[in-house]
């Protein structure tokens, strides 16, 4: 009875989550206090965020308040459109890649999900971050795992294309240093007390496996299961059940002379009203309050400002 009460539980957060995530809108509101500026305005490096790949999540949509926070942090923020080139990525000092989708998927988040990356793009991007440059890839559940997977299979890391959800108290992810799902590492300290990490929410999003030399952030223990289906958001005798403890949500590695952060949950990084109560998801979430810290970190591990 206990596990059917479970299982009716997580059903309906599920039902109820896909209601909500159907329905966002950027909370144009959003602005933590006591943000001391990393640079002058508009003299920090360049930061663009990919929006040539049919994005969900885009710099002046929903990843609205990401820009702005990096913006207020002095960075240069601006908008990548088109297949990556080469030429085009001269400059640029770290790229986001936030819930790409191949075409196909745009509308139709059903199997198959095919790569939103050509083979010469995801050559293209290995080549820049072996060189140097920053790589920030988010890919949330179905389908956006899936597209994102055979650019993450090439830094060694292996995507899933399914739903990560807590079995016994379904809802939001908490990860906390105190139960070791929010590790000790460089981007959760920061560089002084004012910047450590002590908790971190997520909300649904897939896990991963990574490669020896990465380090993971967020790490599921044995509450999370992956459910994988052949179209999102619908769980029946067809799913796939997978238990995902000591799997990650969120990591990071040096490739090269460049650096990696990979996370598989993009709504933690945003700042977005839902449904028709404006319910807050993200950044602005009351229980999320340090998630913007963790944001500022990740960028400034990626500028290299600290190892």
């Amino acid at each position: 009875m206990k596990k059917l009460h479970s299982l009716f539980l997580l059903f309906l957060f599920l039902s109820v989550s896909q209601f909500l995530f159907s329905q966002q809108i950027a909370d144009t509101t959003f602005s933590p206090p006591g943000v001391k500026p990393e640079y002058k305005t508009g003299k920090g490096p360049l930061i663009l965020i990919d929006e040539g790949h049919h994005n969900f999540h885009t710099a002046e949509g929903r990843y609205l308040p990401f820009a702005r926070l990096l913006r207020k942090d002095g960075y240069q923020v601006g908008s990548y459109e088109g297949r990556f080139e080469t030429d085009k990525l001269k400059g640029v000092k770290i790229l986001v890649i936030s819930n790409a989708l191949n075409e196909v998927n745009i509308e139709n988040w059903y199997l198959p999900t095919p790569s939103a990356f050509n083979k010469k793009e995801i050559q293209i991007i290995k080549s820049w971050v072996k060189k140097g440059g920053s790589l920030f890839l988010i890919a949330d559940h179905m389908p956006m795992g899936g597209a994102a997977a055979d650019l993450a299979a090439a830094f060694g890391f292996s995507f899933t294309n399914g739903f990560a959800v807590d079995t016994i108290k379904p809802g939001p992810a908490f990860f906390n240093r105190s139960d070791f799902t929010l590790s000790d590492n460089a981007i959760t300290n920061g560089r002084n007390q004012d910047e450590v990490v002590k908790k971190v929410v997520s909300f649904t999003g897939q896990a991963f496996r990574i490669p020896k030399d990465a380090r993971s952030i967020l790490t599921f223990d044995d509450r999370f299961t992956l459910l994988e289906s052949d179209t999102a958001w619908v769980f029946d005798n067809k799913t796939r059940y997978t238990p995902i403890n000591g799997w990650s949500q969120g990591a990071y590695m040096k490739y090269g002379k460049g650096r990696l952060v990979f996370f598989g949950e993009a709504a933690m990084f945003s700042a977005q009203l839902a449904g028709p109560r404006s319910v807050k998801i993200g950044m602005n979430s009351e229980y999320a309050e340090e998630n913007y810290r963790l944001l500022l970190n990740i960028i400034h591990w990626l500028d290299g400002l600290y190892d």
